[in-house]
């Protein structure tokens, strides 16, 4: 099966960075989309940032300017650089990559654990 392990959340104050990490493990043939979403209790996941296998990325209104989203394709990684954070960032965070396990096979959209940011002074 294909596993994606996430990293980097934690507790920081307001105007301060974090970098998450999410890494994808198992028998993958090619990467796709890799796409950053998160949920906040009481809030509908939405999403956050989202990179093709192309490199072309888009963001949600409320981070544009403030995150970046990027990946190394030599380690099936995707990381979301966030910067002046506001206590409105806080949320889990959960990754989403689109791979293929073989060159015939379908696109398997995969889920990350989770990582928890809160912005709080």
């Amino acid at each position: 099966q294909v596993h994606l392990v996430e990293s980097g959340g934690g507790l920081v104050q307001p105007g301060g960075s974090l970098r998450l990490s999410c890494a994808a493990s198992g028998s993958i043939f090619s990467v796709h989309a890799m796409t950053w979403y998160r949920q906040a209790p009481g809030k509908q996941r939405e999403l956050v940032a989202a990179i093709t296998s192309g490199g072309n990325s888009n963001y949600a209104d409320s981070v544009k300017g403030r995150f970046t989203i990027s990946r190394d394709n030599a380690k099936n990684t995707v990381y979301l650089q966030m910067n002046s954070l506001k206590p409105e960032d806080t949320a889990v965070y959960y990754c989403n990559v689109e791979v293929r396990i073989g060159p015939s096979n379908n696109v398997l959209n995969a889920w990350g654990q989770g990582t928890l940011v809160t912005v709080s002074s």
